[in-house]
């Protein structure tokens, strides 16, 4: 992992500006910080304190080319995993509201909007928020899964597909 630090981004955070955080910890920069101001204040506070900006207007690591700026950060830092592309499937769709990609979006999209009510900070959401992507991020992991293994999968039942899923997901570890 790359040691980058300080990260800011747009308050009042949704589903974007939660799923990026997710991300950056999990994959780039685990002891990363996050700032999170008023949109006018993005690019002084990244030159001031020297922050990566985020999912902000006119950054790099913002929407581009039809993408959401988790599937930018994704493809700025070369992650190739598989289970995180199929996961920005569902931020994208959730950010966007692009639900042809991922139905699955419409859900993350409520809830993150529901979540914003229900903590006193954007560090707080961010931080409850972490489930959430982790849990995604093993829904993706199973369904990719269950699309390799469908023909032994047909052939089982609930508790032993469950068990076969549990036992590939910790391998693919």
């Amino acid at each position: 992992m790359v040691k980058l630090v300080k990260w800011v981004t747009r308050e009042f955070v949704h589903v974007d500006r939660t799923a990026c955080p997710w991300l950056i910890k999990k994959f780039i920069d685990s002891q990363a910080e996050f700032i999170f101001v008023p949109t006018e204040k993005i690019e002084e506070i990244a030159e001031a304190q020297g922050a990566i900006p985020f999912d902000a207007p006119g950054v790099k690591l913002g929407h581009r080319d039809g993408k959401c700026s988790f599937e930018t950060i994704i493809e700025e830092y070369k992650l190739t995993d598989p289970v995180l592309h199929e996961l920005a499937k569902i931020v994208h769709s959730a950010d966007t509201r692009d639900t042809a990609l991922a139905p699955e979006g419409i859900g993350l999209s409520a809830t993150m909007t529901g979540a914003r009510f229900n903590v006193s900070d954007d560090f707080e959401a961010v931080e409850k928020a972490g489930y959430v992507y982790d849990a995604l991020h093993s829904y993706c992991k199973v369904k990719m899964l269950r699309q390799k293994h469908n023909d032994e999968l047909v052939k089982m039942n609930r508790k032993q597909q469950s068990e076969f899923l549990r036992k590939k997901m910790i391998e693919g570890k």
